[in-house]
């Protein structure tokens, strides 16, 4: 637990740290285009190993999909929610809430969670175990729509 506990502490400060990095760098309206880039990319793996597991299971392909879900997840994307990134800008639209921005320490769990769902998604699609991937996805899938639920506003 102090492993789990350590690890979830030094995630947060690097996105955190990396955020303000990157936002010296890459315009706001670029950040919320790349984080959404992102998101929309592990969406279109997550559709592959659901319709994998709704159908013909092809092991490779939902480990490949995993591992990219987990890649994107461990990419510090924390670091795309910069100043300035909280309302639309111009015609880049954002569906993230104000208060994503004002309660931080709840982020930070969430997207502690969301990370070691997305690893332990990874680590059970390697050994092809159909039923233990569908559980470890419907894992992932709640800790998405736990930050939904929360910090995303509806279109």
């Amino acid at each position: 637990m102090k492993y789990i506990n350590a690890r979830f502490t030094v995630g947060v400060l690097a996105v955190a740290l990396s955020g303000v990095a990157l936002a010296a760098d890459v315009k706001p309206a670029d950040q919320i285009q790349i984080r959404q880039a992102g998101y929309r990319f592990m969406s279109w793996n997550m559709g592959k190993i659901k319709a994998n597991l709704e159908g013909s299971f092809d092991a490779k392909q939902v480990t490949a999909s995993a591992n990219v879900i987990a890649a994107i997840a461990n990419s510090g994307m924390g670091a795309l929610y910069g100043p300035g990134t909280d309302k639309d800008i111009g015609d880049v639209h954002t569906n993230v809430k104000p208060e994503f921005f004002e309660k931080m320490p709840e982020v930070g769990k969430l997207a502690g969670n969301f990370v070691a769902a997305a690893d332990n998604l990874a680590k059970v699609a390697a050994t092809g175990d159909a039923a233990a991937v569908k559980t470890a996805f419907g894992d992932l899938g709640k800790s998405c729509k736990a930050c939904h639920d929360q910090f995303r506003a509806k279109d």
